[in-house]
């Protein structure tokens, strides 16, 4: 089971990773983009220990959105393909910044701006997180890139 939980915002973060098509797979990693796309960080898992080199894995301990996004597209998260259309080109970096790291600011405005009924939105992110306080994996730090 995952030691530090993430703040469940984080998942919405991952909708986002993967709507956008910001996943890339390279030599048995994943490239995941930052939403404005000026960096990359990498997950790599074996033997169900998922490292990555994103802030939160990376000095928070906690599965990062980075880390969430992989684990939808692995199939070991529940992924809802229309949820994650409706999540993309959010500007992540832009939100965190003006909240100051509240990630629950960030996600409201985030999901206000959609325009839609975001119960649909709320609903599988919570799936997503009630499926990965059980997951059976571990986090680790990943090598940060040189540079």
């Amino acid at each position: 089971m995952v030691r530090k939980m993430p703040p469940l915002e984080k998942v919405y973060e991952a909708f986002s990773a993967i709507g956008d098509e910001r996943i890339h797979v390279e030599d048995n990693a994943y490239m995941v983009f930052s939403s404005d796309k000026s960096k990359y960080y990498t997950v790599t898992e074996k033997d169900n220990v998922y490292r990555s080199d994103d802030n939160a894995t990376y000095w928070q301990g906690y599965p990062g959105y980075p880390v969430i996004a992989v684990l939808i597209l692995q199939g070991k998260l529940p992924y809802n393909r229309e949820v994650c259309e409706e999540m993309k080109g959010i500007p992540w970096k832009v939100l965190n910044d003006k909240y100051q790291r509240d990630y629950a600011a960030a996600a409201e405005e985030a999901l206000q701006g959609l325009g839609t009924d975001t119960q649909k939105i709320r609903e599988e992110a919570q799936k997503v997180y009630d499926a990965l306080q059980v997951l059976d994996i571990e986090t680790g730090r990943g090598k940060r890139k040189k540079g």
